[in-house]
């Protein structure tokens, strides 16, 4: 902060006053480390023993050492001890007003306890140093807000140059002094500066809480801190429609600097939304090209696709699906536009009717991995095909998806090998199947008759009703007239293939 760094008041600054003719009593080596340069934030002058109630931390107190006039040597020790405790920043003690020259035991507590003393000469008025104080003050805080105004306008002149955003961002990094870093709505790092000056721990640190700020959907603020290294982080968007969030490496800034960063945070969602107004627009050409894939007709979808996008991913190609809810999501729509290869060829996405489809070569399926990792999503895959096949492929994925309740990859195969059963397993399914067999499972319960039972074997044993009569232990009479009774009772002629395959179909459902 070139301009920003007019140094705040300091009791250094005020002893280098000449006017003020000001000594420092104790040599600085014996002061606390940096003392003489923190902020001073008002004079004050007090004779009380103990002032400190009406004190606040950053002042430099004066005394004409009144309260000492029978002090022991401990009362002198207590008091610095105090004085510390409360914040004060230094001692001045104004001579010849009540005592000769300062205390010796007083400069022995000092020193002791790293307070700076310094000597107020009788010809210099308290209020010349009160009235030091308060200019210093004063000059830096319209040097403060000088220094805003001048960021300020930096920064919205930044906003105007064909790369807005970033030169806005490179703008409030040089004018702070700091790393600042801009996060997409998913969470990655887009832009920062200076490029990697910040600590790999810091910047690990720093996107896992901009991530969780991020899931949680509301604007929000936060620091994170790592070692000495503090980054404060503000979300960008509105609650609901998070569009990012804005990172700076700093551990306190004053009102006039948080004055800049509410500009930039600002302007910065302002560009986020109007790249999301571009972002619907393109989603909206996504979803078009994606229906006429989905016609079985590539044609069309190759020339509008190439022109924006790149070529699309060469086939064989594996067609998956995500949940509905994932095709309404910001961060994943953000996370695939800045990161995928579509210039090579190696990804195509855009929203279906229900989730997000994405077309990937065959052998290039690690990118669906990351995906559902990453967003902990469920996501469909069909079985290699050609785009003559995309409507085929993307039935396959919807069903492998629908099949499927833990995230990650749920292929088509998979679910394939489970059985056409597998496919057919719905409530509904199972209300029909239980419908079914009511009336067997009705006439087993008020006559103590066993037809579901032997009827389930008798399939299980390709009707054969000596096989049946074998498995269950009984006469192979008796398991004929069992079914001939469950004939009965279901009102159904049981020797068709069809008729016997729908019963087994609905004592498989039924389990």
């Amino acid at each position: 902060m070139a301009d920003a760094a007019v140094a705040p008041p300091s009791l250094r600054a005020l002893l280098s006053r000449r006017d003020l003719h000001l000594r420092l009593v104790a040599d600085e080596a014996d002061l606390s480390p940096g003392i003489l340069d923190r902020p001073v934030r008002w004079v004050h002058s007090s004779d009380l023993a103990d002032p400190t109630p009406f004190l606040s931390e950053g002042l430099v107190l004066l005394t004409t050492g009144t309260q000492f006039a029978d002090a022991a040597a401990a009362d002198y020790d207590a008091y610095v001890g105090r004085l510390l405790a409360r914040g004060v920043q230094g001692l001045g003690f104004g001579t010849e007003v009540v005592r000769d020259g300062i205390p010796s035991r007083l400069v022995v507590a000092c020193r002791q306890a790293g307070m700076p003393l310094f000597e107020v000469p009788y010809r210099t008025p308290f209020i010349a140093v009160a009235r030091a104080g308060a200019e210093a003050i004063a000059a830096d805080a319209y040097a403060r807000r000088s220094w805003s105004l001048a960021a300020q306008r930096a920064v919205s002149l930044a906003a105007l140059r064909p790369d807005g955003l970033t030169a806005t961002l490179a703008e409030l990094s040089r004018q702070l002094g700091c790393w600042v870093g801009l996060y997409d709505a998913a969470g990655a790092l887009r832009t920062a500066s200076p490029a990697g000056s910040l600590p790999a721990a810091t910047a690990d640190a720093v996107s896992a809480e901009v991530r969780t700020m991020l899931r949680r959907g509301t604007r929000a603020a936060g620091t994170v801190r790592t070692g000495d290294t503090a980054v404060n982080v503000q979300t960008l968007g509105r609650g609901g429609h998070l569009r990012g969030a804005l990172a700076i490496a700093a551990d306190d800034l004053d009102h006039e600097a948080r004055s800049v960063v509410t500009a930039v945070v600002a302007m910065a969602a302002l560009a986020l939304e109007q790249q999301d107004g571009l972002g619907r627009a393109i989603g909206t050409f996504r979803a078009g090209l994606v229906q006429s894939l989905a016609a079985d007709d590539p044609a069309l979808a190759r020339r509008a696709a190439r022109d924006l996008f790149g070529p699309l991913p060469a086939a064989p190609i594996v067609v998956a699906l995500t949940p509905p809810a994932a095709a309404r999501s910001a961060a994943l729509t953000e996370w695939l536009e800045t990161r995928a290869p579509e210039g090579r060829g190696e990804l195509f996405f855009g929203r279906g009717d229900d989730g997000l489809v994405l077309v990937v070569p065959a052998g290039a399926r690690a990118v669906l991995d990351e995906i559902a990792e990453r967003f902990e999503l469920v996501i469909g895959c069909s079985a290699p095909c050609g785009y003559d096949g995309f409507s085929r492929a993307l039935t396959q994925a919807r069903t492998a998806r629908d099949r499927t309740e833990a995230p990650g990859l749920a292929d088509f195969a998979d679910t394939a090998r489970a059985g056409l059963l597998a496919a057919l397993d719905s409530e509904a399914a199972r209300a029909v199947a239980a419908g079914a067999l009511g009336p067997l499972r009705r006439h087993d319960q008020t006559q103590g008759s066993m037809l579901v039972e032997t009827v389930d074997a008798w399939l299980a044993h390709d009707c054969s009703h000596e096989a049946t009569a074998q498995a269950l232990g009984i006469h192979r009479h008796t398991v004929r007239a069992r079914i001939a009774q469950a004939q009965r009772v279901l009102g159904r002629d049981l020797s068709s293939f069809a008729a016997r395959a729908e019963l087994w179909t609905a004592l498989r459902l039924a389990e």
